[in-house]
């Protein structure tokens, strides 16, 4: 910062002042911006690490590929943000002002002629795009990767392979259908298959080295290779068939009434404020809907409460050169306390829409404590005097 003041004092007085203000904005713009990218990306990576331990059954029971684990954390992650950006921006914002505060930059800036305004506009810009991003996650992204994820797993749910096959076990499918493989590999060959069907009138089984389930015509089938089907006739005669390679139909025992079933966090906002009928009897209530609606407008607004503290965490008192870990405590337990009864109005909107009113005006409310507490810090405060205790104190002095 003192190169930037060397550099602008063969200036006019007018440029100076603007371009000086220009720069040193700037110049808390990135310092602040960066630990705040820092601290979401570091918490977004902690969510996908644990949504990826989550989707680990996916390979473990379902047989399926990594790219289908991977595809399901990334699209669980979007949910996250909500939570992810305000404590991220928090942490970032309360590590790059300590900094600045300790190195004294800001009291610089403040000697310059920075006004106390100007030096947390860049503060303020950056919850505001932080509020934004949120926003704009909340209201498109999310919902378009909630139904992405929902139906992955519906497909997961439903298909062939889960349904029918389990890696060395006996697995019991509909119509006296019975199937065994000793192995599944990745790319989804079967080895060493197994099949027996009793009908109710004839029982025959089939054996094959490998097989792959696939569809012909849009019609499931398994195809079998190098294998053997054994029938026993009406006359009891066992009849036997080799084959270098057989399909079979599966469509019989894959049949399913289920139907995919979307959650509030699911639904695009014009759907959570106008529902229909069909939603309001699958996803919830008209209360548990609106109360999602307010709360995905209404989330972002912690961004703005969660920078707001952290300035008054660190800008809000007396300079100090021990810390401010005292202030900082206290900022982070109130940002603690603030977000949890956040969830909980969400909770309560649900059984009473008049709540919704207080999910805007809790984070709203508290970035003007916040802010106010911040200019009122900064005014010298005149120590009251009592006139009678005064002239007591001249007399004996």
């Amino acid at each position: 910062m003192a190169r930037i003041a060397r550099g602008c004092n063969s200036l006019a007085p007018e440029t100076l002042s603007f371009q000086t203000m220009t720069l040193i904005q700037g110049y808390l713009f990135r310092q602040i911006g960066l630990p705040v990218v820092a601290a979401c990306a570091a918490l977004a990576g902690i969510g996908l690490l644990s949504q990826s331990l989550d989707q680990l059954e996916v390979i473990v029971e379902r047989g399926q590929s990594v790219w289908v684990m991977a595809k399901l954390t990334l699209l669980a992650l979007p949910q996250l943000v909500a939570v992810i950006l305000p404590i991220g921006l928090f942490v970032g914002a309360l590590i790059a002002l300590t900094r600045l505060q300790r190195e004294q930059e800001l009291t610089a800036a403040y000697a310059a002629g920075v006004s106390r305004w100007s030096l947390i506009r860049p503060a303020i810009q950056i919850a505001v795009i932080v509020a934004v991003v949120a926003l704009i996650t909340n209201v498109f992204v999310q919902p378009w990767a909630q139904r992405e994820a929902r139906r992955q797993a519906f497909a997961i749910r439903t298909d062939l392979a889960a349904l029918l096959v389990e890696e060395g076990r006996f697995v019991q499918g509909p119509g006296g259908l019975t199937v065994y493989v000793q192995q599944i590999e990745q790319n989804g060959l079967l080895k060493n298959l197994f099949v027996y069907l009793d009908n109710g009138k004839t029982v025959t089984t089939w054996d094959a080295d490998t097989a792959r389930f696939g569809r012909i015509d849009g019609v499931p089938v398994l195809t079998m290779q190098n294998g053997s089907m054994q029938r026993y006739s009406s006359r009891d005669v066992l009849n036997q068939l080799s084959f270098d390679q057989q399909v079979f139909d599966l469509s019989p025992y894959t049949k399913t009434t289920e139907r995919i079933r979307f959650k509030p966090s699911d639904l695009w906002l014009t759907e959570l404020f106008n529902p229909t009928p069909a939603l309001l009897e699958s996803a919830g209530t008209r209360g548990e809907l609106l109360a999602e609606a307010h709360s995905r407008l209404a989330s972002p607004l912690y961004a703005l409460a969660a920078m707001t503290l952290a300035l008054t965490a660190i800008l809000g008192g007396s300079f100090s050169r021990t810390g401010y870990s005292g202030r900082i405590a206290k900022a982070a337990g109130v940002f603690l306390v603030v977000r949890v009864i956040g969830y909980g109005l969400v909770a309560a909107s649900a059984w009473n829409g008049a709540m919704n009113l207080l999910q805007y005006l809790l984070p709203l409310g508290v970035s003007f404590v916040a802010l106010r507490l911040l200019f009122r810090a900064l005014k010298p405060h005149r120590r009251r005097v009592w006139a009678p205790y005064e002239r007591f104190k001249a007399r004996f002095a």
